[in-house]
């Protein structure tokens, strides 16, 4: 089959997958009204950055109900709701969650995050997309309070519901979202990704651009890219504590040791998606001789065994593999560039910086080095940085500043916001830890979360802020095999009714 006959095939295959994307795949799956809405929100693209059209979604959802809406410059949404009957003078009570999701997809995925909606598929009682992310984190919480919104038989105090747009990329919604029209101190975060427990604190962060200029020369030799790939990933924040292998920084040991055997010149490093992912695959570009291709060929296979070895039980799938190009001339970084950037790669902290001392188990402080590219002219690496303790995080940025001032560089921080400490009397949390008791027949776990959420930026403008985040079991955020239990969506859904039915 010709290039161009392949071409054809694979755009009427992706053809025929997006039709299933407009088929109710979720029909006939209860809470009806919640997949129903989780289904129309997967239909539209909205990845960070790109949430004009969901914030539309859910302005034009609040106009058809009659509700009263704030839709702002950047994208979130406020609707309200007055109380029903009996509720009218209660306190009013937010339900919060983001518009956005992190957009990975499998390398043969043919979808443009940027045009097309998901995929879905249900087996064996789960949700997923077909090549890519889910979007349950955080589409799921748009669903639930939609339904909540639009029903007419469901007993609620006056609800807030506020819907926030790139929360992925450092809750800049939440930075930037005006929280003087709202009345509520009590507030559901519909955020969480494990049913059974109830988070009461969580890590505050920063996003930290490293940007190193970078000169170039032209090399005449033949070229060769080193690819990494098949790495598991995952969430930097809840999954950082498992030992994945970041793609990132392994390419940075593998430039460094085959520097050691072979002489070669590099074009360019780059890898990962998001600075909040754990980045599954890297990949290098370089120029050798011809007499040095087999040495990086058997280098490659040496390494390859080394690392499946050193994490086989946590990236079985880990591949270090060889492509050979053809000769030519090639604009490589100049020497003093390369030394720069490997040593940036193989000295830039990375992964569980300190655990805490007070809450077992829990990783206080943490970096994530998710986005690694080479332009013309510089190299820019992108960390997410986390910690429970603020001087924690920011003596982190320093270390990161330090090293890359050195090696004559900048580092630009955004979306910085802060911990969200744990609430001694909070009677919202009390009163959950009851009903779910009456609904599961045993006690909810409470715990803190080394992952970012919303939660401390509210509780920083809305003094006096009770919150509880919460959310059905998920597994595998941030990766291509995102999948939401459908059951625990339900037992989610009974949950969040009764919470709201006894805030009176």
């Amino acid at each position: 089959m010709r290039y161009n006959e392949k071409k054809k095939s694979a755009k009427q295959s992706f053809a025929q997958r997006r039709k299933v994307t407009n088929m109710a795949v979720l029909s006939g799956i209860e809470p009806a009204e919640v997949f129903r809405y989780f289904e129309e929100i997967c239909r539209i693209p909205h990845g960070s950055g790109n949430t004009k059209q969901i914030s539309d979604y859910c302005v034009k959802f609040a106009k058809e109900h009659g509700l009263i809406y704030i839709q702002d410059s950047s994208n979130n949404v406020i609707i309200f709701k007055d109380g029903t009957a009996g509720y009218e003078h209660s306190e009013p009570v937010m339900l919060q969650g983001h518009l956005d999701m992190v957009c990975e997809k499998t390398p043969d995925c043919m979808i443009d995050f940027e045009k097309d909606g998901l995929s879905l598929r249900v087996e064996n009682g789960v949700i997923s997309a077909v090549g890519t992310t889910l979007g349950g984190d955080d589409g799921i919480a748009v669903a639930i309070a939609l339904a909540i919104l639009g029903a007419d038989d469901i007993p609620h105090p006056p609800l807030e519901a506020v819907l926030t747009v790139d929360e992925e990329i450092g809750m800049l919604g939440a930075a930037d979202i005006d929280c003087s029209p709202l009345k509520s101190r009590v507030m559901l975060n519909l955020d969480s990704e494990d049913e059974g427990v109830l988070l009461v604190s969580c890590a505050g962060g920063v996003s930290a651009d490293c940007r190193m200029p970078v000169n170039r020369t032209e090399i005449k030799g033949r070229e060769i890219t080193l690819k990494l790939s098949g790495l598991t990933g995952g969430h930097s924040g809840v999954e950082i504590n498992k030992g994945r292998a970041n793609a990132n920084q392994l390419l940075g040991r593998v430039l460094n040791e085959l520097g050691k055997s072979v002489s070669y010149e590099l074009i360019s490093a780059a890898g990962g998606l998001k600075e909040n992912a754990i980045p599954r695959e890297s990949a290098a570009s370089l120029v050798v001789s011809a007499d040095d291709v087999e040495a990086v060929k058997t280098f490659a296979a040496e390494y390859n065994e080394i690392f499946k070895t050193e994490y086989r039980g946590s990236d079985p799938g880990l591949s270090l593999t060889v492509s050979v190009g053809g000769e030519g001339s090639f604009g490589a970084v100049d020497s003093d560039s390369k030394k720069r950037m490997i040593c940036a790669l193989v000295n830039m902290p990375g992964g569980i910086v300190r655990m805490s001392l007070d809450i077992q188990g829990l990783v206080q402080t943490s970096l994530n080095m998710g986005i690694l590219d080479t332009t013309d002219d510089e190299m820019v690496m992108r960390f997410a940085v986390r910690s429970s303790v603020g001087t924690e995080k920011y003596e982190l940025v320093s270390r990161l500043t330090n090293l890359i001032e050195f090696l004559g560089g900048t580092v630009e921080l955004t979306g910085d916001y802060p911990a969200w400490e744990y609430k001694p009397d909070s009677k919202l949390r009390d009163l959950m830890i009851e009903v779910f008791e009456e609904q599961y027949g045993k006690k909810p776990t409470v715990e803190a979360i080394h992952a970012g959420v919303e939660c401390g930026l509210f509780a920083g403008k809305l003094p006096g802020l009770d919150c509880v985040s919460i959310g059905p079991d998920m597994k595998d955020i941030h990766t291509p095999n995102e999948h939401m239990n459908i059951a625990s969506v339900e037992r989610t859904w009974k949950y969040v009714l009764e919470i709201l039915k006894r805030l009176i």
